[in-house]
């Protein structure tokens, strides 16, 4: 069984790319890193993908998805992060009604950070196929106040990107991927 973290790398010939989607490849990564280092073993396989192609149609995730559907049954959640990396508010979810208590529930333990809010519908491009077939779905959501000032420009570079917010959105990443891969049942679709 398999909780699924990702971003996609895009390299822009006017940019670096750093916040899109940079910032979700590094947070999607960090959690795994800060969760191997903690020594923390879940129950479930926690899997991190770096899309490629998904500014080109989503190739990269499409054929992911055409590799592992056989499976889809096994996968307990997909997250994605593509909306840079600024200061986090919550996670977008889609699934049951049974699946979003369940996440609700797991987002308290982020109030420390004040990172506690469930919106409506996950985004994300490279996980839409598997949110398609019914599997749970989220996406980080963050303050994209400023995401157009950089996106796609020659502004995307890394200093963009503030590590102190990065840093909350990799702990909001790390709590609720490894809940939900430490939970004795999956999440129910």
């Amino acid at each position: 069984q398999v909780v699924l973290v990702s971003g996609h790398l895009d390299s822009w010939d006017v940019g670096q790319g750093a916040m899109d989607d940079g910032g979700g490849a590094f947070i999607s990564w960090e959690a795994l890193s800060l969760i191997k280092d903690l020594g923390l073993r879940p129950k479930r396989t926690l899997r991190l993908v770096l899309w490629a192609g998904e500014e080109q149609g989503g190739v990269g995730a499409k054929q992911y998805y055409q590799l592992h559907k056989e499976n889809i049954s096994n996968f307990d959640i997909v997250m994605e992060s593509d909306e840079g990396t600024f200061k986090p508010s919550g996670l977008g979810f889609a699934g049951s009604a049974k699946a979003r208590d369940i996440v609700t529930e797991i987002m308290t333990l982020l109030q420390p950070i004040n990172v506690t809010d469930v919106y409506d519908n996950a985004d994300g491009t490279d996980i839409s196929l598997w949110m398609r077939d019914g599997v749970p779905g989220a996406s980080l959501h963050n303050d994209i106040n400023k995401y157009f000032w950089f996106h796609h420009s020659q502004g995307d570079t890394m200093t963009v990107q503030d590590p102190n917010q990065m840093n909350l959105c990799a702990a909001v990443w790390t709590v609720v991927s490894y809940v939900i891969a430490d939970m004795e049942e999956m999440l129910p679709r």
